[in-house]
This record gives structure tokens, C-alpha cells and sequence, in this order.
């Protein structure tokens, strides 16, 4: 099935896109999402959502890298700060409200997100977590169940357009999902070098690497671990994603990558340009590159018809 268009709607209060942020879908969920830093949070615990029940993340920098606190509450104003006095939790820089417009969520509906969060947070390995404990989940009907299942599909579908990934999942099926028949088949592509073979698909806008597929040893490239690509190398084998098996370093699950740029650098354990990198399955005397160049003529002569 073809996947359906949603829109987002992003109000920047003072026209900066870096400063506090308002996320909504208008017409389809009603959640309400509101972005601030630190130095903003009191601005932002004027806005009259501040005062309702809901769900709140911290995020910052600690000494175990990015990290997370997945918090709710009866009323965000009076939490925010709470934690704002608290001394353990000088650590965060910027704070994410999730309320709902209309009917409030109410205790046992935040408690559920908060639960359903945290566990998807630790599953995922993105950022640490600086909860002391799990949350627990409240027990729902069904139909709530239901309703806050939906809530959290479009939190996260409305997350990652705020820059905020901890909820993405990157990891895939081993195998692609079943298309309908007229969607194109799936383009598989491989990249060897080093002793090292990898099988990557074509899917949707990702380029997965599939589980299986080999990944150097370590980080070998000219550049430090501190570059773009040596720290993507090293979040994967501190998420589980590339790990040892049978004695080799491999992709443990399939992971999606945005560039086949960043596959084939993880890949090969340095910076590499994906379009040369990347050979065509079915020919492989044809690179990433020459596909495209193909795609591109194709695309042309569509339009031209």
C-alpha cells in the first residue's frame, strides 16, 4: 500500500526555528506539541498548555552523551519547576510539552504514554535515559488503548520534523515488506572492500543495509571517531545494530540510512562517496551513480510524454 501524505504545521513564536516551537496536525490529531529552551522555558510555561496535564521530555548532554528524561504530570507549569530547582537535573537544555487540545489527557492516558515512551526510548538506544526507574503503565480499555496508541504514532511522526529522533526506529525487517502490485520491485545493491561485503535495498527514502552484511572491524578513516560518520559508526555498535557474530564484525539488524553516503562509510570503517561505492546487484558493472543517472533520463522522458 502506498503510504499516505500527512502535514505538519511548525509555528516558530519568534520566527526562529531554533526557539520555542509549536507542532500540531491540523484536523487530524490533537496533540499539541511545544519545543523551548532552557533559556525560554519560562515564556514557554506562560503558554496556556503549560497548565495541563500531559507528558514532558528533558533533553541534554550528560557524561553518557545525549540523554533523555521522559516525565508526567497533573500540570506541566508546576513540574518544569519542580525540576528547574533541582539540582540533579542541571543537565537538560531543552524541554519538549506534549498536551492534547480538546479533551486533556488525563492521569491513567499520560501515565500509559510515559510508559509506552520510556520503553520505546530504551529499545531504540539513541540517548540515554536519565530516569531512576521504568515508568509503569496504567492498565486502559480498549478503546483508550486504542486512542493513545494513535496519539503516540503521530508524537512520532511529528518528533523527528522538531529534530528529535529518540523515537525513530532505523532498524527494519530483514526482509522488505510485501509491495502491492504496482509498486516497483525492491533495487538491491552490494559494496565489497576490505574483506568486507555488504547488501543494501533501495525502500521508500532509506537505503537499508541488511542484516548479515559485513562492517569493518573499527573506525579506520583519515578523520576521528568525532567526525559525522565515525560517531554514526560508533552509535551503531554501542545501539547493537553492528556487532560480532561468527567471528566477524556484521550488521546485526538492517538499518535504514538517509545517504548511501553514510551506509558505505560505516560499511567500510572511513568517509566514502556512496554513488561510486554502492555497485548495482543485477549488473554490477553499473555504480549507485550510473542508476541514477538512468533514473534520472527516465524521469525526464516521463515528463516529455
Amino acid at each position: 500500500m502506498t503510504p499516505q501524505g500527512r502535514s505538519i504545521e511548525l509555528f516558530f513564536h519568534d520566527g526562529d526555528p531554533d526557539g520555542m516551537t509549536t507542532a500540531t496536525i491540523p484536523f487530524q490529531w490533537t496533540g499539541h506539541v511545544l519545543v523551548t529552551n532552557r533559556t525560554q522555558v519560562f515564556d514557554a510555561l506562560k503558554e496556556p498548555e503549560a497548565s495541563q496535564p500531559g507528558i514532558y521530555f528533558l533533553v541534554g548532554e550528560t557524561e553518557n552523551g545525549l540523554t533523555l528524561y521522559v516525565g508526567e504530570t497533573d500540570e506541566i507549569r508546576a513540574r518544569i519547576n519542580q525540576h528547574i530547582k533541582d539540582a540533579s537535573k542541571d543537565w537538560w537544555e531543552r524541554a519538549i510539552f506534549v498536551t492534547a487540545q480538546g479533551e486533556p489527557l488525563n492521569k491513567a492516558h499520560a501515565r500509559y504514554l510515559e510508559s509506552r515512551i520510556y520503553g520505546l526510548a530504551s529499545r531504540i538506544s539513541k540517548v540515554a535515559l536519565a530516569n531512576n526507574k521504568a515508568p509503569t503503565e496504567s492498565p486502559l480499555s480498549k478503546a483508550a488503548l486504542a486512542h493513545m496508541e494513535d496519539f503516540l504514532r503521530n508524537l512520532r511522526l511529528v518528533l523527528p520534523a522538531l529534530r528529535f529522533d529518540f523515537l525513530t526506529e532505523q532498524t527494519k525487517p530483514k526482509v522488505p515488506v510485501a509491495k502491492a502490485d504496482d509498486e516497483p520491485e525492491t533495487v538491491y545493491f552490494v559494496l565489497s572492500s576490505k574483506g568486507v561485503t555488504a547488501r543494501a535495498r533501495q525502500e521508500g527514502g532509506d537505503f537499508v543495509v541488511e542484516e548479515g552484511s559485513g562492517a569493518r572491524s573499527k573506525w579506520v578513516g583519515s578523520t576521528t571517531k568525532d567526525s559525522t560518520y565515525g560517531r554514526l559508526y560508533e552509535s551503531l555498535v554501542a545501539q547493537g545494530v553492528i556487532g560480532e557474530k561468527d567471528g566477524a564484525r556484521q550488521f546485526l539488524k538492517s538499518y535504514a540510512f538517509n545517504s548511501v553516503s553514510a551506509a558505505a562509510s560505516v560499511v567500510t570503517g572511513r568517509p566514502a562517496a556512496g554513488p561510486s561505492a554502492w555497485l548495482l546487484e543485477s549488473d554490477q558493472t553499473k555504480k549507485y551513480g550510473d542508476y541514477e543517472v538512468e533514473k534520472a533520463s527516465q524521469t525526464e522522458e516521463e515528463a516529455a510524454i
